[in-house]
């Protein structure tokens, strides 16, 4: 499949930059290597998003970084606000895409909602070419992959947003607690660009943030998992499974035709042992589709083979799509023959329902409206 990339005549994200990167830059303009740290200081340790406001630096300096890299390559265009504290953010991209990312918070007991733990939820690609029968994402199909700049500049898009009016991001490098590459897109089809983006997260002279904090997500694709396993920084793998068999699993995510359960689990395995951390096992319970007391009998196999945690999620309600979440009694019953085999699983109850947070959909939704601009023709 031939790749989509943004329009050429566009300037490159300046978040997809590293420290070696910017001083080589810098060195050919006959700029110190010392310059490019205090650059990225500002950036990311003070948030400053216009070269203009860089004070220690020359005006000539500022005026090349200004006329070189774009430093707003996303700009939020709509933040809708669930009852249980989730804000979904609706981004446009310099070339008219529009992108989702999810702030999900988790107040903590005798603590104010600004001190409350925050899980940012990001996206990779504009649209998903993977097709899972329940996602909005890939509805409209696949459009592009985000560049490594567009990545990152999501989480400093959060970062600003919550700096503006929480006490605790103003006292800590990140606003944030846990990453989870979990939004638009198949993670690990973008994976050159991701692993860049998340090193640059990982940096010292970027966020500095944890890998072992950030949860990659994954339909299913084998051969990434197995050269996902061989990096260097630890981070947690969740599979998304929805399927304990492959008759049931192919049905719900096509990927599973080319890459099914008995190549995926040992490649799962494979990560599992390599970075000796519990995986988590993502399985949407659909009504009648998935949510048999056989079907929890097999995922039980399957979660005590790979050491792993499950993760229920009753299904979220997409528009245009015919499925159906079972009853909470029907989704104890599913839970409970997990429970009773000793498997580590939880029953989530899901955010931001009322916002239609599940990937895609609010993206999906703006389009179709034509309450947003759509991508230009020339620019696809």
């Amino acid at each position: 499949m031939m790749r989509s990339m943004p329009a050429t005549d566009l300037k490159p994200a300046f978040y997809g930059e590293t420290l070696a990167s910017l001083t080589e830059h810098l060195a050919e303009r006959g700029e110190k290597p010392f310059r490019a740290k205090q650059i990225l200081d500002w950036v990311y340790k003070k948030r400053v998003d216009d070269p203009a406001a860089m004070t220690n630096l020359s005006a000539s300096l500022r005026e090349w970084l200004a006329a070189t890299f774009d430093f707003t390559p996303l700009r939020p265009i709509l933040t809708k606000s669930a009852s249980d504290v989730t804000d979904k953010i609706l981004s446009r991209l310099q070339d008219g895409s529009l992108i989702e990312t999810v702030i999900i918070r988790a107040p903590q007991e005798g603590v104010g909602q600004d001190r409350s733990r925050k899980t940012i939820c990001i996206s990779t690609q504009v649209g998903c070419a993977y097709g899972c029968r329940f996602c909005a994402s890939g509805l409209a199909g696949w459009k592009r992959d985000l560049t490594t700049g567009e990545i990152v500049a999501q989480l400093m898009a959060v970062c600003r947003q919550e700096d503006a009016h929480t006490p605790r991001a103003r006292e800590e490098l990140a606003s944030f607690d846990n990453i989870v590459v979990m939004g638009m897109g198949e993670p690990l089809a973008n994976y050159d660009s991701l692993l860049a983006a998340l090193g640059i997260l990982n940096a010292e002279w970027g966020l500095g943030f944890g890998a072992r904090r950030i949860t990659i997500s994954t339909s299913g694709l084998a051969p990434q998992i197995m050269r996902l396993a061989e990096e260097p920084m630890g981070f947690r793998l969740a599979i998304s499974l929805h399927g304990a068999t492959d008759e049931v699993r192919t049905q719900i995510m096509p990927v599973n035709r080319k890459y099914p359960l008995a190549e995926l689990l040992p490649a799962a395995r494979a990560f599992a042992e390599k970075h000796g951390r519990m995986l988590t096992l993502e399985f949407i319970l659909i009504n009648d589709v998935n949510d048999s007391l056989e079907q929890a009998r097999a995922l039980v196999d399957i979660a005590r083979n790979l050491h792993a945690h499950v993760n229920l999620i009753p299904y979220n309600t997409v528009q245009g799509l015919d499925w159906k979440r079972p009853n909470v009694k029907r989704q104890e019953a599913f839970a409970r023959v997990l429970r009773d085999a000793r498997v580590s699983v939880t029953l989530r109850r899901e955010k931001g329902h009322d916002i239609n947070a599940a990937c895609g959909q609010l993206r999906l939704q703006h389009e179709e409206d034509g309450a947003v601009a759509p991508v230009p023709a020339n620019r696809r």
